[in-house]
């Protein structure tokens, strides 16, 4: 109803007030009388249930409370260059910093969703002009304030910004894993480019002996000794290896273009210096924990982890969206056919209304819907989990498996290095051939070939195990209010 200004306002607003208090009051009593009956709990967080994995099957070393993995884990490869590289990474990379944009996104988005329960206003003037027929021009000048506010007197809004909070730190988390990913990255990248150095040294090297060995067999069929058929086996031998060069320069070639980009820097301006991998880096030893603790230190388990807490969160959200609401709607303004007359005359307007939302449909299937993505997102958790601990013991099976191959490739390189030797020995006594010789140093750089390719096997199945167990990051508890369990999202120095 628009009542003008007057001295008993005052008197009015405390009738108001008054009044509004027992209007609350009556929607309370209406809310507990309709929804007496009605589940409005919000589920109480807990971890979904796994299989028992008390112990990693693949190794037998015991863990102890100071045997922790460093956040900086990489330093244990004891390579400044590989320290430069990641550090440069974790400053430019595109996609870590994606991630972080997504975290402020899911913080302002907590800011958005508290503002529900903010009062809203609008106001505005203007000039309403009217012309009938036979009748001058009229102007009316106006100037009008409304302001709106649903009460959140059950918690809705606050069971929203519980869930926001809790995808604010599902993203953190999820920062968190790309993070160790973009790490592990840098590293294997690397390891790779050493060792494509390592082997087109190696393969140069086999070049030149195969030509030598090519040469002789040129000699020998030239004094009729040899068979044509040998110098073009050899020669296509020779053809067979420069292929194989130039097979390694162009695979050099793109994953120094993938560390570029992986660095930040665009493909093609980034030059990594040539170097030896195995006079270079250092092979680690990784400290391992029990499965338990993976729960809750990887970080893609973490996310899922919030997520859950999120999806009960909206669970119970959509269950409070069923009590009544309350709604306050003030209007003030002013108009007159003049504007000395504007602010003479006031009108004013107050209206509270209830809405009954647990009649709609639209309420309860949204119910049925959140908590059907809650049994979602617990089936995600566990698909979660269930990879994490394949990528572990995965990576400890081919861990020790190519460290026992190294064992065999180190005696197989020892005993081809003595024959190569007593091999170069018998040629100064014209016991063997300058052929015999190229044949024994052929047959040895092969199997150094594989002893490298061995050591980068291991250099990358560490990397692999250091982000499967998740890196350095402490752990993180997930509990049923979001806000407890706040983790920061700041890079490790």
């Amino acid at each position: 109803m628009n009542t003008p200004l007057s001295p008993s306002a005052a008197h009015a607003g405390r009738g108001a007030s008054r009044w509004l208090t027992r209007f609350v009051g009556t929607a309370g009593l209406c809310a507990v009388a309709l929804c007496g009956c009605t589940d409005l709990s919000t589920p109480a967080y807990r971890r979904p249930d796994m299989p028992a994995k008390d112990a990693w099957a693949h190794t037998s070393r015991t863990f102890s409370a100071a045997d922790t993995v460093n956040p900086q884990w990489w330093k244990a490869f004891d390579d400044p260059y590989l320290n430069t590289l990641i550090a440069k990474a974790i400053a430019g990379n595109i996609d870590i910093r994606v991630l972080a944009a997504r975290i402020g996104v899911a913080g302002a988005q907590i800011g958005e969703v508290q503002a529900g329960a903010l009062p809203t206003v609008d106001a505005g003037a203007g000039i309403d002009y009217e012309k009938s027929t036979g009748l001058a021009l009229s102007k009316t000048y106006n100037v009008a304030t409304q302001v709106n506010w649903d009460i959140d007197i059950w918690g809705k809004v606050e069971k929203s910004v519980q869930a926001q909070k809790a995808e604010y730190h599902a993203s953190e988390a999820d920062w968190r894993a790309g993070y160790l990913t973009l790490v592990a990255n840098v590293a294997s990248t690397y390891f790779q480019i050493l060792q494509f150095d390592d082997q087109i040294r190696d393969e140069e090297g086999t070049l030149n002996r195969n030509k030598q060995i090519l040469t002789i067999y040129q000699q020998m069929y030239a004094n009729g000794v040899a068979p044509k058929t040998e110098v073009l086996r050899q020669s296509a031998e020779v053809n067979g290896v420069t292929t194989e060069l130039l097979e390694l320069h162009r695979e050099r070639d793109t994953a120094e273009n993938a560390l570029a980009t992986l660095v930040g820097v665009p493909a093609g301006e980034f030059k990594m210096p040539s170097g030896q991998l195995r006079e270079r880096v250092k092979l680690p030893d990784v400290p391992m924990g029990l499965p338990a603790q993976l729960l809750g230190r990887r970080p893609d388990v973490v996310a899922a982890q919030y997520r859950i807490l999120e999806s009960y969160d909206e669970v119970g959200s959509a269950r409070l969206a069923q009590l009544p609401t309350i709604s306050l709607t003030g209007r003030a303004g002013t108009a007159a056919f003049s504007l000395s007359d504007l602010f003479k005359v006031f009108t004013l307007s107050f209206m509270p209304s209830i809405d009954f939302p647990m009649f709609d449909p639209g309420v309860h299937a949204h119910i049925k819907t959140t908590e059907a993505q809650s049994k979602v997102t617990e089936e995600q958790y566990r698909q979660v989990v269930f990879a994490a601990f394949e990528e572990v013991e995965s990576a400890l099976v081919n861990l020790d498996a190519h460290k026992k191959q190294r064992i065999e490739l180190l005696q197989q390189n020892e005993r081809l290095r003595t024959v190569a030797a007593q091999v170069e020995a018998q040629l100064k006594e014209g016991l063997v051939s300058q052929l015999e010789v190229l044949e024994s140093e052929r047959s040895l750089a092969n199997a150094e070939q594989s002893l490298l390719s061995n050591h980068e096997l291991i250099l990358s199945d560490t990397v692999t195990l250091y982000k499967a167990i998740g890196g350095g990051w402490p752990d993180a508890d997930v509990a049923n209010v979001a806000s407890s369990s706040a983790v920061s999202a700041a890079p490790v120095k």
